[in-house]
């Protein structure tokens, strides 16, 4: 069989990763998936992704993509790379592509969620996946402000550009908080996404969910470019969920 090229969707449990890019002295999804691909004879340089999670950040729908001369069906190759990663990685499904194919540059949108819960004290278990805050968050009021964010902005004041040179204009296309019980979470869909800019927002809107900053701190920001209230939500509480092509 010829080489053929692989689009892979990918999860991830980020709690003991050093974020998603390779990196020499720490352990990393790329790392451990390129280590992977490697005891199966692959010969490649590096894989393609779709972006770079940050330290502790766990994606449902990660996109990677690879050439590889594999002589099986997609779902044996699913299975095998299955067999050499470790736990906390998993290829959820395979399928072949064209070879222009770049999984970063042919996206059309990226959908992150943000999940918190409403506690007074810490829950160990609960924790792990999400932010524990108090006191608890008006999530009107944060709905109201989350909808400031939609279209195109220079967002700036929200996180920083991946490359020295980068543009620092995104188009959010939605942003709704939803609310069951003590637990609240942030659907988050944008063209891209800046460098931390997903825990910035979170942050800056839970604040105003809870009182501590005004409902216009998004207009000021939009606008300015700097905020007066700064801060960064955990990164337990994010989740790639699905990369839209």
């Amino acid at each position: 069989m010829a080489i053929a090229h692989y689009k892979i969707i990918l999860s991830y449990n980020g709690t003991e990763f050093a974020g998603f890019q390779r990196q020499r002295n720490a352990r990393t999804i790329q790392g451990e998936f390129e280590t992977s691909l490697r005891k199966m004879g692959w010969q490649g340089r590096s894989i393609l992704s779709a972006g770079r999670t940050d330290t502790g950040v766990h994606a449902e729908g990660q996109v990677v993509s690879f050439q590889m001369d594999w002589k099986h069906g997609d779902e044996d190759l699913r299975n095998a790379i299955n067999y050499y990663l470790p736990h906390d990685i998993a290829v959820q499904s395979v399928t072949q592509v064209n070879a222009e194919f770049h999984p970063r540059f042919a996206a059309r949108a990226r959908h992150y969620r943000y999940q918190v819960f409403c506690q007074p004290v810490r829950d160990p278990i609960r924790e792990v996946f999400a932010w524990r805050i108090w006191p608890s968050v008006e999530i009107d009021v944060m709905n109201f402000a989350a909808g400031k964010l939609i279209g195109p902005h220079d967002f700036k004041a929200f996180g920083r550009a991946t490359s020295k040179t980068g543009s620092t204009v995104r188009e959010v296309f939605s942003a709704v908080w939803h609310q069951d019980g003590d637990t609240c979470h942030m659907d988050i869909v944008a063209n891209a996404f800046l460098y931390h800019m997903v825990r910035r927002i979170t942050f800056i809107l839970v604040a105003i969910g809870q009182g501590a900053a005004p409902p216009n701190l998004i207009d000021e920001g939009l606008a300015s470019g700097q905020l007066r209230v700064m801060g960064i939500a955990p990164a337990q509480g994010l989740v790639l969920k699905e990369v839209v092509y």
